[in-house]
């Protein structure tokens, strides 16, 4: 029999011998605090993972929780709504609890990354979800470093490579809003797209651009623009478009948001969609079919996006050896009334 000379509760003095620091060191390591060089603090959380070191709030053995936190920049759009109604259907499938954080709802963090990855392991959260939200390079790795199963869907920032991600297909559905506008005839089409660092809003301006260029059409840089995924982005980029020499007699946004943004400043505008411009949208939720007139849009499967973010979470915590850390579903678009030929005397 092999023995194990490990002491059977370990203490942070132990972990500390372990790596020749003071215990000092490895309780700011433990709680979060910034103060420690970067060498230091990765050999002191090699050593509390190798030894077993558990904090005093999972030594007073309470019990592990199949809990789920989702963070959100907000949720005040159809998009969020429907992907955590996936999110919760599938946790309610599945014995899980889902608690929800909302960045755009709260100050400045007064954790760290090392405080606030180690406080989800001591409330006992089996993994998290980050949807739509921008989150740091160095937060992800304290999550990772935990083994704390994460899953990102349509990332404000770029994630690492090897986090789990969940999205659709973003560049073929902005080929298809595209080549939509095309078969109608038209050839002056503009791009409303959310921010720069979206990867989901350059995979739709890419297949955007795929398919003017496809055609033999050069893609003019003012009639592409970029900002966030909300009404106001639209409304604001639909005026700068009016105001040029020669306006596009189609816009293709990337959201519903941005569409809605779009078709009330139209109206303001006295502007009629789609008899003097026609609008595409992009994720296919509920706004898409109520909105005057219903708007045309690439429909992304939202609730089967949430749905398998948990999955990934469960399958993370069962230990599966997973072959992909991307799933990507595919969207396919859906004609309303707010596309249509162009008039030869639309606009201009």
């Amino acid at each position: 029999m092999v023995s194990d000379d490990r002491p059977s509760k370990l203490t942070l003095s132990a972990v500390a011998q372990e790596v020749g620091v003071s215990v000092p060191t490895v309780s700011k390591v433990v709680n979060g605090r910034a103060d420690v060089a970067q060498g230091t603090r990765t050999r002191v959380l090699e050593a509390l993972q190798r030894t077993g070191y558990k904090t005093p709030l999972q030594r007073k053995g309470k019990p592990v929780q199949r809990t789920v936190e989702a963070v959100f920049d907000s949720l005040n759009s159809a998009y969020n709504m429907e992907i955590l109604n996936g999110v919760m259907e599938q946790a309610n499938l599945s014995g899980m609890e889902v608690v929800l954080s909302v960045t755009g709802l709260q100050a400045p963090p007064s954790l760290g990354p090392e405080e606030r990855a180690q406080r989800m392991i001591d409330e006992g959260r089996s993994g998290m979800i980050v949807v739509t939200s921008a989150f740091g390079a160095t937060q992800l790795e304290a999550f990772q470093r935990r083994q704390i199963p994460i899953v990102v869907i349509d990332p404000l920032n770029p994630p690492p490579s090897n986090l789990f991600s969940v999205g659709a297909s973003n560049w073929a559905g902005g080929k298809a809003a595209a080549m939509h506008l095309l078969e109608l005839g038209h050839r002056r089409i503009a791009f409303i797209g959310g921010p720069d660092t979206a990867e989901c809003s350059q995979a739709r301006l890419h297949g955007y651009m795929a398919a003017l260029m496809a055609e033999g059409i050069t893609v003019e840089h003012e009639y592409v623009s970029a900002g966030k995924f909300r009404p106001e982005n639209g409304a604001a980029a639909f005026k700068a478009l009016l105001a040029l020499e020669d306006p596009p007699t189609a816009i293709f946004a990337g959201s519903d948001s941005i569409a809605l943004g779009v078709l009330a400043e139209a109206r303001r505008q006295d502007v009629r969609i789609p008899e003097e411009m026609s609008l595409v949208g992009f994720d296919g939720t509920y706004q898409a079919e109520e909105s005057i007139p219903p708007l045309t849009s690439v429909s992304q499967p939202l609730q089967e996006i949430g749905r398998s973010a948990l999955n990934f979470i469960l399958r993370q915590m069962q230990g599966e050896e997973i072959d992909s850390r991307r799933v990507e579903l595919a969207t396919h678009l859906v004609v309303r009334e707010s596309t249509a030929p162009p008039r030869a005397t639309a606009l201009r």
